[in-house]
């Protein structure tokens, strides 16, 4: 198999100097009409695609940034993506996705692949905060911000929306609707303790109102039907009368093992979610969730991680807390 043509290979097909190439790929206007047209048909018949990455590192800098997420098959981070994109279009500059998917040797792999790239900087929702490999990338200069990290120290930036907030107020709207026996449904507990942290809270200021933890694997939606067979199949009296979940995937999958069963939803079991993904509206019943504000994340995301790359050493690292909001449907309606 040939290798990739180069610049080199356009001029000698098209008899003309390598500095003339080069002014069509990048300074058009230097070179005239038929000139340009030689060349460019040239090109095209070898196939030839610029190196933007060299490009890129002779101009000292590139347009691109990279994106690591946990799944992209979940809605709320294919979403979060999606305005990543967009807040970085709008700044002339390119997002390169990966999904982790939850393993850390793929999570590595993706910062070494982009870190071999050059990318402008990196944005990353990570499995458990700050790792070894990110503090190398920290040291080698690269401009990082990560997701949904709480922690107060060290050398980076992190956006986040405020899970205790959003915890508090969903379980308070549950107890509002005369919810006692509250269920937080989500694991593992680290990656949704911030949200734990806020039911608590909530059933710490009400009389009556009690909190247990059914256990997770992941936030995949088969978790939350596992969860509501085993739910279905536990007597009516020791069932919880509410549950929060800690994503809605799992809320949905609830939900459709409750119905399924002939569980009612809300008259026998409460249910919110979190991340308002665009599912929760249309589900057998609009599922009530904690809407975390996507585009405004995806824009702080950006700004920081530009700012950083702008400024270098100079650049004041910054935790960026959100507040998300309520959004009330059917599923959480009173008993």
């Amino acid at each position: 198999m040939a290798g990739p043509v180069g610049i080199r290979e356009v001029a000698e097909r098209a008899g003309v100097s390598v500095g003339t190439v080069s002014n069509v790929l990048n300074k058009p206007d230097l070179v005239s009409k038929r000139t340009f047209a030689k060349v460019q048909r040239v090109i095209d018949e070898l196939g030839f695609v610029r190196n933007d990455l060299a490009r890129q590192l002779k101009m000292g800098g590139g347009t691109t940034l990279g994106m690591i997420v946990l799944n992209v098959a979940n809605p709320f981070f294919a979403e979060l993506a999606h305005a990543s994109e967009a807040a970085a279009e709008q700044l002339g500059y390119t997002i390169v996705l990966g999904s982790s998917d939850q393993l850390p040797d793929r999570e590595d792999r993706y910062i070494d692949l982009f870190e071999e790239q050059r990318v402008r900087g990196m944005l990353i929702a990570s499995l458990g905060g700050m790792t070894a490999r990110m503090r190398r990338l920290r040291q080698s200069g690269m401009p990082l911000v990560l997701f949904d990290i709480r922690e107060n120290d060290g050398d980076y930036c992190s956006v986040a929306a405020d899970g205790d907030a959003g915890g508090y107020l969903a379980t308070m709207h549950l107890i509002e609707q005369g919810r006692r026996r509250i269920a937080f449904l989500g694991g593992p507990l680290h990656q949704v303790q911030d949200r734990w942290i806020g039911a608590m809270r909530a059933c710490a200021e009400t009389a009556g109102a009690r909190l247990t933890h059914i256990d997770t694997a992941d936030q995949a939606i088969a978790n939350g039907r596992a969860a509501g067979d085993a739910l279905a199949a536990t007597p009516a009296a020791d069932r919880p009368d509410a549950v929060f979940a800690g994503n809605d995937l799992l809320a949905l999958g609830l939900m459709q093992s409750l119905v399924r069963a002939g569980i009612a939803v809300p008259g026998d079991i409460a249910i919110v979610g979190y991340d308002d993904i665009d599912y929760a509206a249309s589900a057998v019943v609009p599922l009530s969730t904690i809407r975390q504000p996507q585009d405004d994340l995806a824009r702080e995301a950006v700004r920081l991680v530009l700012d950083e790359a702008a400024n270098g050493a100079a650049h004041q690292h910054e935790r960026v807390r959100l507040l998300p909001e309520l959004i009330v449907r059917e599923s959480s309606g009173p008993a």
